[in-house]
């Protein structure tokens, strides 16, 4: 190894006899390295090709793979972080809906006549029968009852406590202005004692020690985090006599996060561990989880890690990113969770196990550099047979360089002599003569290649059009999911107090079948509403062994009574040896039944339907034909038919096609159109054939 002077140290520094020896040194050391560099050069021209080519492919692929490894690992976290971020939506949903659910009780319960009557009369006897009642079957953890100066006239939990002033609870105050409110709330454990003991010790929870959490003066909490709502009671003269609130302790209460993980990870395992947890956090303390512990207990009592402590709690941030839960990492989502004044109280979180994601990732990286090996040894193969082709030609091609420059592969050398001029002259027009047939070669192969990539093209057309499809019904899902949460809220509102009002009217009133009339419309929008909602969740269908033809019959037989089905001949063309194949038969009923009406829509004069079964060609798939001679379709119209929302009618919501395409989807079939407008059109159902079930 040459002894190489410091960068910053002068030369002229250096002692005279250190000089000389670096000198030396450094010139053994060039005479060394062009010694190597002269090997190379002396090397055969195939041996040259092969080291030259295999350092380039071999660090091109160490390139490729150490670039593709990074971006793969991003890839996959980025997937994983934005399927936490939507899960931490779900949970705010549920989270949401639970205190809605809440605000709605108090809500009903302080318009009841009798709970206003029993409290302008102090009747004690009739408040803890009916305020038991509603805590009981709500399942409620407090149900108090102020009087207007915020005084507790009753708790439902401990009725021979009374008289203290709740007015320091914010929501019993906005309460008494007027206003029914819900919130999440921390209550000090002396009002939970007040409303019982058992609740002041669900309360309770001594820290459990946890890595990476930030450090505590304290060892316990013993204040509790409930969700509150508040409503006033009013008079017909609209005065204000008092204030109904509830709520629920969340402290040691599992609804919440276990509605979570059923609603969002729908009981994924990985390896015998479930891959989803949620958990409501009372400022950094876990108080509401199903995350376990290396018991397998639920992890009460242990706290977050330093870093969420401060993003969340410290600077009210969002956290999104791959955190320490407990015992395992995680990629988790966490939210500050905020009283009715905006203080930030705990947090929300959502995570998914790690341990999926990277062993995916490892996988993959295997995966990918076992390719990069396999193709490089490849490459080097071929590089060898290359130059072995190569190298005959070249040496045969120094005394004819001008000839095959000018390209002319028909030049041929006379060959009169048999020494090595004629030997070389007759190996120049081997050369010759293979340079053209590989020319020939090219271009046949040109055409086969162009003809392959044209191929390739039109089924990469046909798998993104799918893809596409796809991506459309999973966007129309979570549009549907969305309006439907946002919808049935309202609904829910508009159908309690139309029926409150009519408990109040009179059936000989002239506005009771008004408010008849509302609240069958408003449970009809509930209806659209829930079956939006299950649209949404795309369930899995629900397979048993049935008949196609039996399935079209009893279609068939539901639709042709209707008005639009008289002027048309219904003509059936099935084959009776097709096999029982695995069906839901409801939705593929809702397909047929869609393809039925559609075509009868399409022949608003009349005409044929012609309803035909059969076997694929390949006898893998049943095949169902639905013709009509209606209208037809357009052709820029037809790619456009299985889109949610697209319709060729006037009435109708675009939905029919969209679903049927789904539901074929789901059962790993195909939906084809064929249409001439002015002829006709025909749908043609795919599904695939499975093996018959054996008597047990």
């Amino acid at each position: 190894m040459p002894i190489i002077p410091e960068k910053n140290l002068p030369f002229s520094n250096i002692h005279i006899r250190d000089q000389t020896a670096y000198k030396l040194q450094y010139s053994s050391f060039v005479e060394a390295k062009i010694k190597t560099f002269n090997k190379f050069l002396n090397l055969p021209l195939r041996a040259k090709f092969i080291l030259s080519f295999s350092t380039v492919i071999l660090f091109g692929g160490l390139l490729t793979l150490t670039l593709g490894t990074r971006l793969e690992h991003r890839t996959i976290l980025n997937l994983a972080q934005d399927k936490v971020r939507h899960d931490l939506a779900s949970a705010w949903m549920v989270y949401n809906e639970k205190l809605s659910h809440l605000k709605n009780i108090v809500r009903l319960n302080s318009t009841r006549e009798s709970l206003q009557h029993a409290l302008i009369q102090n009747n004690r006897t009739i408040l803890q029968r009916y305020l038991d009642r509603v805590r009981i079957d709500f399942e409620l953890d407090i149900l108090t009852l102020t009087d207007a100066e915020g005084q507790v006239v009753f708790r439902s939990t401990q009725p021979e406590i009374q008289g203290n002033d709740p007015s320091d609870n914010p929501l019993v105050t906005r309460a008494l202005a007027g206003d029914i409110i819900s919130g999440t709330q921390i209550i000090s454990r002396q009002e939970l004692l007040k409303e019982s003991e058992s609740l002041a010790e669900r309360a309770y929870l001594k820290f459990i020690p946890t890595p990476m959490a930030s450090p505590r003066e304290e060892d316990h909490e013993e204040n509790g985090m409930m969700l509150q709502a508040a409503a006033p009671l009013i008079d017909d003269s609209g005065q204000i006599l008092g204030v109904l609130y509830a709520g629920i302790l969340l402290n040691r209460n599992p609804e919440i996060v276990d509605h979570v993980k059923d609603i969002v990870f729908r009981g994924e395992k990985y390896k015998g561990r479930e891959t989803g947890t949620a958990t409501i956090f009372q400022h950094d303390l876990r108080i509401s989880t199903n995350v376990k512990d290396t018991s397998g207990q639920r992890a009460i009592g242990t706290r977050v890690s330093k870093e969420v402590h401060q993003a969340v709690l410290k600077e009210g941030k969002s956290w999104i990113d791959r955190a320490f839960v407990v015992n395992d990492w995680y990629i988790t989502a966490y939210e500050p969770i905020k009283n009715i004044s905006g203080e930030i109280i705990g947090i929300l979180y959502v995570g998914m196990l790690e341990k999926p994601y990277i062993d995916l990732r490892n996988r993959v990286m295997l995966t990918f550099a076992g390719m990069a090996i396999l193709s490089v040894i490849i490459l080097i193969i071929i590089l060898f047979f290359i130059t072995s082709t190569i190298i005959q030609p070249l040496k045969k091609m120094v005394l004819a360089t001008t000839i095959i420059a000018q390209g002319n592969l028909d030049h041929r050398i006379d060959v009169t002599l048999e020494d090595e001029t004629g030997k070389l002259a007759q190996s120049f027009n081997q050369m010759t003569k293979n340079l053209k047939r590989a020319n020939e070669n090219l271009v046949h192969w040109g055409k086969t290649l162009e003809k392959r990539v044209e191929e390739r093209t039109q089924e990469l057309r046909v798998v993104q059009d799918s893809m596409i499809q796809s991506e459309k019904l999973a966007s129309l899902g979570k549009m549907a999911a969305g309006i439907a949460h946002e919808i049935n809220n309202p609904l829910t509102s508009i159908l309690i107090n139309t029926h409150l009002m009519l408990e109040k009217t009179k059936k000989k009133h002239k506005f009771y079948e008004n408010l008849s009339l509302i609240a069958e419309e408003t449970s009809r929008c509930s209806e659209i509403v829930r079956g939006m909602l299950e649209f949404s969740r795309q369930s899995p269908p629900q397979k048993v062994y049935t008949n196609v033809n039996d399935t079209l019959i009893r279609t068939l037989q539901l639709l042709e009574n209707q008005a639009s089905f008289q002027n048309i001949r219904i003509e059936k063309k099935f084959d009776n040896t097709l096999p029982p194949i695995e069906l839901d038969q409801n939705k593929i009923k809702q397909v047929f039944w869609n393809l039925m009406l559609n075509a009868s829509e399409a022949m608003p004069a009349g005409g044929t339907l012609t309803l035909s079964s059969r076997y694929s060609p390949d006898k893998k798939t049943i095949e169902i034909d639905f013709s009509d001679t209606g209208i037809g379709i357009a052709k820029e119209q037809i790619n456009k038919l299985f889109d949610p929302f697209f319709s060729t009618k006037t009435s109708g919501t675009g939905l029919g096609l969209a679903v049927s395409y789904g539901i074929i989807n789901q059962h790993h079939g195909k939906i084809t159109v064929e249409s001439k407008p002015g002829l006709g059109t025909t749908f043609t159902v795919g599904l695939p054939i499975s093996a018959k079930k054996t008597d047990s």
